[in-house]
């Protein structure tokens, strides 16, 4: 064997490594965007305090559509494949009912705006999980968890703001003083010789 083919060999296995992870990361990424733009719509509701209506059905359509493609590949014969799109466009359909009932100007009056958007999104994850489980898709299912998750962690977030300035001020405060300790402090020499001239 010579130096070129056992070069050739190692230069090639990190390329396959990163060639998986990118894979890997390419998979994951229709999951995470979804996750992102759930979690976005519900601090965009939260700060303008008017729903985004076309926003979550949207969102709603789209991880149908990614149910579907995610899980095409797997679907043997013309038969499956149709049967997989009515159910998925059924259950997304009653997703989007439920989602829609709730933005009835008469059910919506009772919600605050900020609540009819954490309210939608529990929908959402609601509709994701089951569909997940319906299709036995982990990654689908744990989007759906993922999302109902962040519902209480955006209502606790939004209601100790104020505990999270205060504490991240604290921090900046501690790192600016560390800083200055170690960057703009009296030299050692200058200290010590002055102690030793008080004794």
């Amino acid at each position: 064997m010579s130096e070129t083919d056992a070069q050739q060999r190692e230069d090639h296995v990190p390329q396959q490594a990163r060639s998986g992870m990118g894979r890997l990361v390419w998979q994951q990424l229709p999951y995470a965007v979804a996750l992102l733009l759930a979690i976005a719509g519900v601090a965009y509701t939260n700060v303008s305090h008017q729903p985004l209506i076309g926003y979550w059905e949207f969102l709603a359509l789209a991880i149908g559509v990614v149910c579907v493609i995610t899980k095409w590949p797997e679907i043997e014969g013309r038969e499956g494949q149709i049967r997989l799109i009515w159910t998925q466009a059924l259950h997304w359909i009653a997703v989007l009912i439920t989602m829609n009932i709730i933005l009835v100007s008469g059910v919506q009056q009772l919600l605050p705006t900020p609540a009819t958007g954490l309210v939608l999104l529990t929908l959402l994850a609601l509709g994701t999980f089951l569909a997940g489980i319906s299709l036995l898709s982990l990654q689908i299912a744990f989007l759906g968890f993922a999302m109902g998750a962040a519902v209480p962690a955006i209502s606790w977030l939004k209601q100790s703001i104020f505990f999270f300035l205060l504490g991240a001020v604290l921090l900046i405060g501690l790192a600016i003083s560390f800083w200055l300790r170690r960057d703009g402090g009296p030299p050692r020499a200058l200290t010590e010789t002055k102690h030793q001239a008080e004794a």
